[in-house]
């Protein structure tokens, strides 16, 4: 089996990298160097040349703030991108996993957002990874979807270096509580992936649609900046405060913990809880 992964040099596609030999496959790792998913031409002529099996698109405009500001280019790699992908891997017979997120969804609702409940971004961001979920369907509608929320991970910035770095530069630091959701280790995501392709490998059945994969539990930014305080020993103090306190250009959602139940049960895999896994991480990084 060929599998090849787009996005290879962001903190998914390195982790994915990081076990890949849990899966016996020839695996193409490719990043905006050797390929320009937003070109048509050049999607179609990797596809050609490689002809992978499996096609991963961890590529994405995550800029949140930027995007207000940059639509085109956000609206090009997020929407633009996984359509042709979708358009490519259908005529080519390949099968596609795209990753989205949870910023599809407004963060108005009281309970873990299921896979049928209805999208309504409210960032330029969410909004073009939204338009990337809808084309990605459209254009090839046996296409995975995954959304999943707060990543981080060893590699890239992410918020849990951020608080580390912060954490040992500053006394104190103020952190938004009003913001609920899941931080997720990017391990954790890469794993249920390769569990995907282990179930199909085995039984030849490709359970495409959009699922959610996060790992479990539910916090705020503050609460998760304090337990890396904590668990890392560090002594900055840190100190709950309002969004509104903290103004941003881009909207975020004030809730947005996901359902996993259905990636659960389709392909057998027990997701982690998020401090399990943010443990895992800290240790990578040495704390």
């Amino acid at each position: 089996m060929k599998i090849a992964v787009t996005g290879a040099n962001g903190q998914l596609g390195k982790s994915l990298q990081k076990h890949q030999d849990k899966i016996q496959a020839d695996w193409i790792f490719t990043d905006i160097d050797q390929l320009d998913i937003t070109n048509e031409l050049s999607v179609e002529q990797f596809i050609k040349e490689h002809k992978p099996q499996i096609l991963i698109n961890c590529a994405a405009y995550t800029a949140v703030d930027k995007a207000e500001k940059e639509k085109e280019l956000a609206n090009a790699i997020n929407h633009i991108a996984p359509k042709l992908l979708a358009q490519q891997t259908k005529k080519h017979e390949c099968q596609l996993i795209h990753i989205s997120t949870d910023y599809v969804f407004d963060g108005k609702h009281y309970r873990p957002y299921n896979e049928t409940d209805k999208c309504n971004p409210n960032s330029v961001y969410g909004e073009t990874k939204h338009l990337g979920e809808i084309a990605c369907l459209s254009a090839n509608p046996e296409s995975i979807v995954l959304r999943t929320s707060w990543l981080y991970s060893e590699f890239g910035g992410n918020f849990m270096k951020t608080i580390l770095r912060l954490g040992q530069e500053k006394e104190s630091l103020n952190v938004v509580f009003d913001q609920i959701g899941t931080p997720t280790y990017a391990d954790s995501l890469a794993l249920g992936i390769l569990q995907i392709i282990n179930k199909y490998q085995h039984n030849q059945i490709w359970e495409y649609g959009i699922y959610h994969v996060s790992n479990q539990g539910v916090c705020s930014w503050y609460d998760f900046a304090k337990w890396i305080m904590e668990e890392a020993k560090l002594e900055c103090k840190i100190s709950p405060i309002e969004s509104k306190d903290y103004p941003k250009p881009a909207n975020r959602p004030y809730y947005s913990v996901l359902n996993k139940q259905k990636f659960e049960q389709t392909f057998q895999y027990s997701i982690p809880h998020w401090r399990e896994s943010a443990k895992q991480c800290l240790n990578a990084l040495g704390f």
